[in-house]
């Protein structure tokens, strides 16, 4: 497996974030791992990455209901940003609303980035793909 250098959570579920973590761990998954408890820390941190030319990560995996700024909102304002190169971004959701799915669906065909969605909880062996740069 190719080792992709960051990644970052965005999901306020300090349970599923721990999980991630652990996975990403085993599976040497990444150089770096990074969390934010919402949407809004994260595209700061991201804007003040493109802003200064920091390394921007391969993957996000983005949880949909936050608190502050969710998902959504989240990409609404990502996809707005002029990033030098696509990233991988996992939804990862407790949903079953179909609405989500058809939000989804909307932003992936509007956006150069690599959008997939995935159901709660996360297995092992989905992560070697979501994980791969986009």
């Amino acid at each position: 497996m190719n080792k992709v250098d960051t990644v970052f959570i965005i999901d306020d579920d300090p349970i599923t974030v721990f999980g991630i973590r652990k996975m990403l761990m085993a599976m040497e998954a990444a150089e770096h791992t990074e969390s934010f408890a919402n949407g809004q820390l994260a595209f700061q941190k991201i804007q003040q990455l493109i802003e200064t030319g920091g390394h921007l990560p391969e993957v996000i995996f983005l949880d949909i209901n936050m608190p502050i700024m969710d998902g959504w909102q989240f990409l609404e304002a990502f996809t707005k940003l002029l990033c030098p190169r696509p990233i991988r971004i996992n939804i990862v959701t407790s949903s079953i609303d179909p609405y989500d799915l058809q939000r989804f669906e909307g932003f992936k065909s509007r956006t150069r980035h690599l959008l997939e969605y995935r159901n709660k909880p996360i297995k092992m062996s989905d992560l070697q793909e979501m994980t791969r740069a986009a």
